[in-house]
């Protein structure tokens, strides 16, 4: 995925967004910066399928050797699907953070979050300053 077509939040997760059958489907990461910042990351914990996330609420966490962190859902909806082979090859994150390392794809159900989240410019000047 190209990130300059994906939206953020503040809290360094990106989503791409598709429509699928009438339904919106985001598939949801965590920015290059984000792992730069975490480094060596040694454990991830996925949400289960079927269960419901909210936006601006963990769903999940990220250790590195520094620190463990929250994931938060920059979107409202049922999670359909999760990349059970991420916690086992965390490496994808450094290597493919837009691609092979997504986390989850979501059902979305209340768009009313997404107009929270911003665009590539924006979010670029977030971590710049």
């Amino acid at each position: 995925m190209n990130p300059e077509q994906l939206l953020y939040a503040e809290t360094h997760e990106w989503v791409h967004l598709e429509d699928k059958g009438g339904q919106k489907i985001a598939t949801v990461g965590i920015t290059a910066h984000a792992v730069e910042q975490l480094t060596d990351l040694v454990y991830m914990e996925l949400p289960q399928p079927g269960s419901s996330v909210s936006s601006g609420t963990s769903f999940g966490e990220v250790e590195s050797v520094k620190a463990t962190s929250n994931l938060y859902s920059p979107v409202t909806g049922e999670v359909v699907e999760v990349n059970s082979d991420l916690p086992d090859n965390l490496e994808r994150l450094n290597s493919d953070p837009y691609g092979s390392a997504w986390i989850m794809r979501v059902r979305v159900t209340d768009e009313d979050a997404l107009a929270k989240l911003m665009n590539h410019t924006a979010y670029a000047k977030q971590i710049a300053g």
